[in-house]
């Protein structure tokens, strides 16, 4: 609890806006989606893993344009 005579700072804020926690909300679920459709196609955990990852940094970049 704060001091009553401290005032609150600005760092005090949240650390991702409402904007960015959906945005990357909606890439984790991509790169998810992504990894299990390429383990179930047959490919080794690894590669499914980095067809994951590939997925989630180009949703972060589509999501981040399409979300105003």
């Amino acid at each position: 609890m704060l001091h009553p005579d401290r005032q609150r700072s600005d760092r005090d804020g949240p650390l991702l806006t409402q904007r960015a926690a959906i945005v990357f909300l909606l890439a984790a679920l991509v790169g998810i989606g992504a990894t299990v459709l390429a383990a179930l196609g047959g490919n080794a955990w690894p590669v499914a893993v980095s067809v994951g990852g590939g997925a989630a940094a180009t949703a972060v970049l589509f999501f981040r344009e399409i979300i105003g």
